[in-house]
């Protein structure tokens, strides 16, 4: 098989899955549900074309406080992925971009909140969802998992993140042009119990369904 072959396959199939997740976004059964009785709140932030999903730090385990030793006061983590060469790359041109379709190593973007989701991206771009005491156990395992570690079981670092409160670390996942941050988010979204439906590729797919769930803003659930 040519490389232009191979080329012209990665673009067909790359096309079908947007089509599907076009098509999929814009069906009206594709509403998720927050918990009716929750134990806490986690908030999705939409960044441009990426999203991150947000915690509060006294939902955090150990496993999560390692990652932000020396951050006292923080209040809320929040986590995103993506691919490693792009984020850390210092060149965002065009190759790069398109350097990130194929299949490669992933990063964590973890970062560290003193106040709100909402205070810090604008509360348009927040949605705040009730999940249940198992949800938020098992998304603490999704996000736990999701990071890479050494061979002593340590958190493999890779330095600061583009701007304070920001730290990279490496990922257990794959990034490729099928399964994306946001696709990466769809998952983490689903572990908590939050129904997030068809493949998703983009930003629009997750808070398109996830809106009509959002919690009003306030004091989150008591314990």
């Amino acid at each position: 098989m040519t490389k232009t072959t191979s080329l012209r396959r990665f673009v067909a199939h790359a096309a079908i899955a947007l089509l599907v997740t076009l098509l999929s976004g814009c069906a009206t059964s594709t509403q998720a549900t927050a918990s009716d009785d929750p134990a806490t709140i986690i908030d999705v932030v939409e960044r441009d074309w990426h999203t991150d999903v947000c915690i509060r730090t006294e939902d955090a385990d150990a496993r999560l406080m390692r990652l932000v030793v020396g951050y006292n006061g923080s209040h809320f983590l929040c986590f995103g992925f993506g691919d490693r060469h792009y984020l850390l790359s210092r060149e965002r041109g065009p190759m790069t971009l398109l350097s990130a379709l194929l299949p490669g190593a992933g990063a964590i973007l973890l970062t560290v909140l003193r106040d709100t989701p909402a205070a810090a991206f604008g509360a348009d771009n927040v949605v705040r969802l009730g999940v249940s005491e198992q949800g938020i156990a098992q998304l603490r395992d999704f996000l736990a998992n999701a990071v890479q570690t050494d061979g002593s079981g340590a958190p493999v670092g890779l330095g600061d993140g583009p701007y304070p409160g920001g730290l990279y670390f490496g990922a257990t996942a794959q990034y490729d042009g099928f399964y994306t941050c946001n696709t990466w988010t769809a998952d983490a979204l689903r572990t908590a119990g939050i129904p997030i439906h068809g493949p998703v590729l983009f930003a629009d797919g997750i808070m398109r369904q996830i809106r009509p769930a959002a919690q009003a803003e306030g004091d989150p659930p008591a314990r």
